[in-house]
């Protein structure tokens, strides 16, 4: 093992010196567990907790059904939880799946189906599985259904949003019917809450047709549309006892925000996602409805991309950077919920948040500099954005009137929602994503920013940004992993083409009806998770 002193000399040794620290700010009252912290916990057999713990009180009652509406509704809608891309996606597999872990408020990992996850050096890991945990058709669950669950990621026909992070595991074997032995490549103190993550899920052993939405998760499947409702039932041989309290949910997407509120308050739907903050006052207003704010790392971002003209060139991404008025689009868009962000993506509650990194303003006279050295003033630039990435046409639209000033001409195409995300999105020099909050700085960077991932929206690749990414992994110094992730938020800051103005209050709507109803700062309708912690009182 060695010491601090040569894992300082290591980190320098990587090519930087004079490292930018951050602070250590709580997370939901407490800090992100380190890994020491996790293993044990865990090891201890840790029971599952309530998600819900300081929601509205009382007392959860069986029965009812309620409809929820998500933001978006697609033919790509899919059952297979490896290749979830949407919200709709996340909360169609918490219903019908469970993980070996799961995340509380307060972002810690919790047990679920595994009974115990033991490591003594971050690297090796021996997880034991619940017993008598069953199948939707009835198959017990086993250690063979984990191996093929998560090996699964790492084959290329599977095409999974976490390949690049499952690539760590070395091997995953099965060591007894409820034994599982998961080796990695390095050691990662962030493994169970990996393992947390929707993608992560557990499926039957062999897999291939996922029409049935086979699982071990509170609710079954009786109808699928994509495109058009989700349709489940009450599991009732769940895993955990009395859960869950709904007989039925259905979940359909409504990318409209004010159709959202409409429903809402109409009594189509009980439950909504991505209220936009203008409409808050509208839902309070009706005595039988409430909002619900979460704060987090959710962000709409403008993407440029690194490998077309003229995105490419980083005095064109300098100048939209210095374009966007973020104080004004903080009050215009959010009505005062939202946070100031600086061009990466790590909020300032996050623990591993930099505050050293310089603000960047809204500067169009910087702006007409750098795109007069780039050679691009006076050019025509297309800019994709739809209803369906938050606010992202609104925010085209200040970033257009904006950029006229300084002589660039930004054309605004507003995308219908059932095609931007797989016919636009990052597929143009310029375009904006929607990123939702991820459990961990290293979850972050390895599906967004690495040069590998599936999701490095910009297309930038930066080696330091990937060395360093290994080595927080497996530093078990707190300090100095705070120093990695604080000079890769300065990476991102300095050289990605990205520009990140304001990270977004996550804000839900319900009928006042709908007990049990608490935050996860990962994502709406409480990180995705609601369907087994709410309770119909109506």
């Amino acid at each position: 093992m060695s010491t601090p002193r040569n894992r300082r000399e290591l980190l320098q040794g990587l090519g930087a010196a004079g490292l930018v620290g951050g602070a250590t700010a709580a997370l939901g009252g407490t800090t992100l567990a380190a890994g020491s912290l996790v293993t044990r916990a865990l090891a201890a057999g840790a029971s599952p907790g309530s998600l819900a713990a300081g929601a509205a009180a009382g007392q959860p009652r069986r029965g009812g059904r309620i409809r929820v509406a998500g933001m978006a509704a697609s033919t790509a809608d899919t059952l297979d939880p490896a290749k979830g891309t949407l919200s709709t996606d996340y909360i169609r597999h918490y219903m019908l799946y469970s993980g070996l872990t799961r995340l509380r408020q307060d972002l810690r990992t919790e047990l679920a189906l595994a009974e115990s996850i033991e490591s003594d050096d971050q690297r090796v890991w021996r997880i034991k599985l619940r017993s008598g945990v069953l199948f939707h058709d009835g198959r017990p669950l086993t250690s063979a259904d984990v191996v093929f669950s998560l090996r699964r990621h790492s084959i290329a026909a599977t095409a999974s949003k976490i390949k690049a992070i499952i690539d760590q595991f070395e091997s995953v074997e099965a060591r007894g019917p409820l034994d599982v032995r998961l080796t990695l490549r390095g050691p990662n103190a962030d493994l169970p809450a990996i393992l947390a993550v929707s993608h992560a899920v557990i499926v039957p052993d062999g897999t291939t047709d996922f029409s049935r939405g086979i699982g071990t998760g509170a609710y079954r499947l009786r109808e699928f549309k994509p495109g058009v409702r989700t349709l489940v039932e009450r599991n009732p041989d769940y895993w955990r006892d009395g859960r869950p309290w709904l007989d039925e949910i259905e979940l359909i997407g409504i990318p409209d925000e004010l159709a959202r509120v409409n429903a809402l308050l109409s009594g189509d739907v009980q439950l909504t996602i991505a209220l936009d903050a203008r409409s808050t006052r509208r839902v309070s207003a009706s005595p039988g409805h409430a909002i619900h704010v979460t704060r987090s790392g959710l962000y709409t971002n403008l993407i440029l991309r690194a490998d077309q003209r003229p995105t490419s060139s980083p005095d064109f991404v300098r100048a939209m950077q210095y374009l966007m008025d973020r104080p004004t689009m903080a009050r215009a868009l959010y009505r005062g919920y939202a946070t100031i962000a600086n061009d990466q993506p790590i909020p300032p509650e996050h623990p591993y948040y930099n505050p050293d990194i310089p603000q960047r303003q809204y500067d169009p006279d910087r702006a007409r500099f750098h795109l007069k050295r780039a050679g691009l003033l006076g050019i025509r630039l297309p800019l994709y954005a739809s209803q369906v990435a938050n606010q992202s046409v609104e925010m085209a639209g200040m970033l257009q009137q904006s950029a006229a000033t300084i002589g660039l001409n930004l054309a605004v195409n507003r995308v219908p929602a059932d095609s931007y995300w797989s016919s636009h999105w990052f597929k143009h020099p310029a375009t904006f994503g929607n990123s939702n909050p991820r459990p961990t700085a290293d979850l972050l960077f390895s599906t967004l920013f690495q040069s590998s991932a599936p999701w490095n929206e910009s297309g930038w690749r930066n080696e330091r940004f990937d060395s360093l990414l290994v080595a927080a992994r497996g530093e078990g110094d707190e300090s100095l992993r705070r120093e990695m992730y604080g000079e890769m938020q300065l990476l991102v800051h300095e050289h990605c083409g990205m520009g990140i103005p304001v990270f977004i209050p996550m804000i839900d709507g319900y009928d006042r009806r709908i007990r049990g109803f608490g935050s996860l700062p990962i994502g709406g309708l409480m990180g995705y998770q609601f369907a087994e912690h709410v309770w119909w009182a109506g």
